[in-house]
């Protein structure tokens, strides 16, 4: 012990080289994967949605020979896997599979070791140290002019480094993804086919709900933290270097204790935040991979379902076989009662006078193909208000006091009958797309595209700056000490040498 208590400045800096030999080994020997691959081709935006399933993925297109399995991510996710005796991890991106995780898990090893060996190896170098000041009290004599000049150039430099790492981990705090949900009214006014899909409207309404907020009170997490992280960081690293300066050694012991901790913290905190960014660079390259491959079997299955064929098919059939009678029944009433010259003795007599009204547009033949509108006849998207025109003012038996062919509660029927022929009309490409997964796949592509390249540069700020953070403080502590001692040592020192020139002065 009492060489260190002769010379801690030595034994710190030799603590401090060390380290620093122990953390470029621990990186030479580890992986650590922080590149995202981002398709080079995208296909155009139209129906935005994040939305997660609770039932199983089924394509569409099913072969006779059957679907071919797909490992998603597979050289990315080519890692050591510490449950399989660290051999190589082959199974890809799986978040359901433990050893997924521990593989993803080890690369950010290096770090927690860094922690474990920073907090035991500081730990007892202070014991001792203190040992030695508690039980060898000398006069703190003598002073390295190199170690003290030393200590406050680097003192001042991991300062400032820790500075920087504040900042960039104030500015990391931006990650976020954009929530888009499916819009409410998609599925609306499909008459009977309603009951048929509810039961998955609601799942998938309740479901992108609670993940969107699960998803923000992370982010929102992991926002706080960073500023609390960087605030507390700059705030000791600050008050470290002015007390230093200063020479307020207990002071500077104290703030030592306190930077012990928070630097094993922040070295957790950076293993956690590698983890992290290369799960976002995994799960965004196997969601390309998804996308070059939608029929193929693979862990999103489980997941990320889309619609069953059967269903799809029936939905579609219905779907158009409803539109198609809904008109035929609109432009049966328009033909036979609004449009003829009803003899006042019928009971379809309102006195309908007039222009005539324009018939509906029917998209679709008898046979449910598609059909080119003729001309005088209206679309569906135009009638309510073409029709609104041919409104006539009745009396209170319901004729007609004014020219027109449509009472009022007649055009609101049309105008009801013709918004739900619209509305199945309207979103059967979306229900096609939920048929053959296109959906999904565009999903996927505006989340790599617009998302991932976001995610991985803050992820990978969020290490860089905790790391740059935790390193530079961790220095800083080992020069509080260095320089505070060497500091003292000098005061006393040129006072001693200041009373023994005055002692000869007037021996003399």
């Amino acid at each position: 012990m009492s060489c260190f208590r002769s010379n801690p400045s030595v034994f710190l800096l030799s603590f401090s080289l060390f380290f620093i030999f122990s953390i470029s080994s621990s990186f030479g020997n580890s992986q650590v994967h922080h590149t995202l691959h981002i398709p080079d081709a995208f296909v155009e935006r139209e129906y935005g949605g994040v939305v997660i399933w609770n039932t199983r993925r089924s394509v569409a297109e099913e072969s006779s020979t059957g679907n071919s399995s797909l490992i998603l991510a597979e050289k990315r996710t080519y890692r050591k896997d510490p449950l399989d005796n660290f051999n190589r991890y082959t199974g890809g991106w799986n978040i359901s599979n433990e050893h997924y995780w521990a593989s993803v898990g080890f690369t950010a090893a290096p770090f927690f070791a860094i922690a474990a060996v920073w907090f035991l190896v500081f730990g007892i170098s202070l014991f001792f140290i203190c040992c030695c000041y508690c039980c060898c009290p000398r006069e703190p004599y003598g002073y390295s002019r190199i170690a003290y000049a030393l200590s406050l150039i680097f003192l001042i430099l991991f300062t400032l480094a820790a500075i920087a790492g504040c900042v960039v981990l104030y500015t990391a705090k931006k990650v976020g993804v954009d929530s888009i949900f499916l819009p409410s009214d998609v599925l609306k006014n499909i008459d009977n086919i309603e009951t048929k899909i509810n039961s998955s409207a609601s799942t998938l309404s309740k479901t992108t709900s609670d993940n969107s907020k699960n998803i923000q009170d992370v982010l929102n997490s992991v926002r706080l933290a960073l500023v609390i992280v960087a605030a507390v960081m700059l705030f000791l690293a600050f008050l470290g270097f002015l007390f230093s300066v200063l020479g307020m050694q207990p002071v500077v012991y104290f703030l030592v204790m306190i930077g012990w901790f928070l630097v094993a913290g922040t070295f957790i905190l950076c293993g956690v935040f590698l983890l992290l960014h290369n799960v976002v660079a995994d799960t965004c390259v196997a969601m390309d991979d998804w996308v070059q491959h939608p029929t193929a079997r693979t862990a999103l299955d489980d997941i990320l379902p889309c619609v069953d064929n059967a269903t799809a098919q029936e939905t579609l059939i219905q779907s158009h076989n409803v539109t198609n009678q809904l008109v035929v029944v609109v432009n049966t009433m328009i033909t036979t009662v609004a449009n003829a010259n009803v003899n006042p003795r019928l009971p379809i007599y309102y006195n309908q006078s007039g222009p005539l009204i324009p018939v509906l547009c029917n998209p679709f033949y008898s046979n449910l193909t598609n059909r080119q509108c003729a001309t005088g006849e209206v679309k569906l998207d135009k009638a309510p208000e073409v029709w609104n025109s041919y409104v006539c003012q009745v009396s209170a038996s319901g004729i007609c006091t004014t020219t027109g062919r449509l009472t009022p509660t007649y055009y609101k029927q049309m105008v009801a009958a013709v918004n739900v022929s619209y509305g199945l009309y309207n979103y059967t490409p979306f229900l096609v797309n939920l048929q053959d997964c296109t959906f999904v796949r565009d999903t996927f592509t505006d989340i790599d595209r617009d998302h991932c390249p976001g995610l991985r540069k803050y992820s990978q700020w969020i290490y860089v700056g905790l790391v740059l953070v935790s390193a530079a403080v961790m220095f800083s502590l080992i020069f509080w000490v260095i320089y505070a001692r060497e500091r003292r040592h000098r005061v006393y020192t040129k006072s001693r040498d200041s009373r023994s020139m005055d002692y000869g002065g007037k021996a003399t």
